[in-house]
């Protein structure tokens, strides 16, 4: 039994839990880990978070605002902030990806973005850390050194490198003149559950910020884990135009607002493919390798249409990077 195991289990038996099981609940991208925790009469979920790597005082936080908005997020049942543990809602098994299909996924994505306008509409974000310049360029980064660096061993020529910054700066610049609001920041198919009163489950909270109002929205529908037809992707985003603008969220108009849209989901997509080459070469996680292909086909599209993305366009053309990164799926 490791170390942490033994903490848990004392914590635990400290808290009165007798004849329990723990299981794996869900796999996640960072230091956490969740597991199940039934006994003959409940089920909760134990969130192991080592406190020199995740610390749990911003996961209470942001629960609490979501939790105050009306919206579903986990209650915190028991903690131990000093290990790192917290016992929480179980909110079951049925995560958004493993549940939609043609049929449901327009009643799942109308609960989805519900659950988005109220978060933008109800929580103060002003307490948030901001995503500023700093930390959007930090991201963007993770493409440039894991991804093309450390994962495919490319270096970029000075042509290259100059289309890179002039993109970096067009994304800085797209994220920063948009309203700036609560972002949950991983607003996604793996991280929201379905519930029986349609309002949606939500996790992985903790690293929200004061973001870009489009930030959440394209998270949701380019999701990297899932994909729908391009059509249909926009329907979606003009759906929640619609409702954002009658709200007095936004006041462009719609073409300025599906510009900031699809320019955000690149400076989000370069991040996550950054993360996932992180995840295999950092920590053994290989099974993202699988996720890169689909998040690259959303830049390919996107950055083809753009004026300001032609750089990135030509550079994953030029550096073959799809068939690159099929390549690493087939390995």
């Amino acid at each position: 039994m490791s170390d942490r195991s033994t903490l848990l289990k004392r914590w635990l038996d400290s808290q009165g839990y007798r004849d329990y099981q723990l299981t794996a609940a869900s796999e996640d991208a960072s230091f956490r880990s969740y597991l199940r925790l039934q006994t003959a009469s409940s089920s909760h979920i134990v969130m192991d978070a080592p406190p020199d790597k995740e610390p749990c005082d911003q996961f209470i936080a942001v629960a609490e605002k979501l939790r105050a908005a009306g919206l579903s997020a986990p209650e915190i049942i028991a903690r131990n902030l000093e290990h790192g543990f917290l016992i929480l809602t179980d909110f079951g098994s049925s995560d958004y990806l493993s549940q939609l299909d043609a049929q449901n996924e327009a009643s799942l994505y109308d609960d989805a973005l519900a659950a988005l306008l109220r978060m933008q509409s109800s929580i103060d974000a002003d307490d948030l850390p901001p995503y500023d310049a700093g930390l959007l360029q930090q991201e963007m980064d993770l493409f440039h050194d894991w991804f093309l660096g450390r994962l495919l061993g490319i270096t970029l020529d000075p042509a290259q490198q100059d289309a890179w910054q002039s993109v970096r700066k067009a994304l800085v610049d797209n994220a920063l003149q948009q309203p700036q609001l609560f972002v949950h920041r991983d607003y996604h198919s793996r991280n929201l559950m379905k519930t029986a009163n349609g309002n949606p489950g939500i996790l992985d909270f903790q690293d929200a910020v004061k973001g870009p109002i489009t930030y959440d929205l394209v998270s949701l529908l380019r999701d990297c884990y899932i994909d729908w037809p391009p059509p249909r992707v926009d329907q979606l985003a003009l759906a929640y135009y619609e409702m954002a603008h009658a709200r007095g969220l936004l006041e462009v108009d719609s073409e300025r607002f599906l510009h900031w849209f699809n320019l955000m989901g690149v400076q989000r997509h370069l991040k996550a493919i950054g993360i996932f080459s992180r995840l295999d070469i950092r920590d053994g996680k290989a099974g993202y390798l699988k996720d890169i292909p689909r998040t690259l086909g959303y830049l390919r599209q996107v950055s083809a249409g753009e004026a300001s993305m032609q750089g990135l366009s030509s550079m994953i053309e030029q550096l073959q990077l799809e068939r690159r990164a099929r390549t690493l799926v087939d390995r």
